[in-house]
């Protein structure tokens, strides 16, 4: 029996970067600074560093579903995190295993390019997010030039989160920092019509797992109970502080400082 001082679990299925800036170890550093137990399914592995992504491998679907199942299985699951998937049938995958474990916070970081600008799903898996996944999202994230894929045409990040949301999704923030605004606007959508701009002051230069480590940070505070509009704001200033304090480990962008808790 699980005893109430433990912390909660965070399900996370996302990708491997071996810089350690974005992807699982990104999700495991801001969802421990946070009080909250990571659980890291592997989704695919990348050759990538904090320049660029140079190679994608999806996993078996059917091992990053066993991976999943045997957390299910051992652990009281609080809240899900998803980030790099790669491959239309690991969607398919990760879609069947959320109807199989209905009623949890699902946060979905449509993840498609690396920072560098590098590829990071097959163009089939956009029509799996929109048609399976995003119907079970609590929160989906996309950065602009994201929603900007998932949503061809419509002309304004409004109407592209009203696509997003009438795919299915209860809320999704569009983020902003890949615009070219002299700050930061961030805006949370609702299916109810709701509408929350936060904005942030823009820090100097790149940085490597940015919206990584804000998706794992709201679904951390999802798993331990707050509601969604205080967890994703709580989560943009917990990660606006691992910006402002990261560091130049490599010869490519910052990587956010998520080892303390803010």
């Amino acid at each position: 029996m699980q005893n109430a001082s433990h912390p909660p679990v965070l399900l996370v299925i996302a990708g491997n970067d071996p810089s350690g800036g974005a992807g699982l170890a990104a999700d495991i550093q801001a969802a421990t600074a946070l009080g909250v137990h990571p659980a890291p399914v592997a989704a695919a592995l990348t050759v990538q560093d904090t320049r660029d992504v140079s190679r994608v491998e999806a996993l078996d679907p059917e091992l990053v579903t066993a991976q999943a199942e045997h957390v299910f299985e051992d652990m009281r699951v609080a809240a899900v995190k998803l980030g790099l998937l790669a491959s239309a049938d690991v969607g398919h995958a990760v879609a069947a295993l959320l109807r199989k474990h209905p009623g949890l916070p699902v946060v979905v970081d449509p993840v498609l390019r690396a920072s560098g600008g590098g590829n990071l799903a097959e163009d089939a898996l956009l029509q799996v997010y929109l048609e399976q996944i995003f119907p079970l999202a609590t929160l989906v994230t996309p950065n602009a030039a994201e929603s900007r894929r998932l949503a061809p045409g419509a002309p304004d990040a409004a109407a592209r989160a009203r696509m997003l949301l009438d795919a299915g999704a209860d809320y999704v923030l569009i983020k902003g920092a890949d615009e070219a605004t002299p700050e930061v606007h961030n805006i949370l959508f609702s299916a109810d019509g709701g509408q929350v701009e936060l904005i942030w002051p823009r820090l100097p230069g790149m940085y490597h797992g940015s919206g990584c480590t804000l998706a794992a940070a709201v679904a951390a505070y999802l798993a331990r109970g707050e509601g969604l509009t205080a967890a994703v704001r709580e989560a943009q200033r917990y990660t606006w502080g691992t910006l402002k304090d990261g560091w130049q480990i490599g010869r490519g962008q910052h990587i956010p400082n998520r080892q303390t808790r803010r």
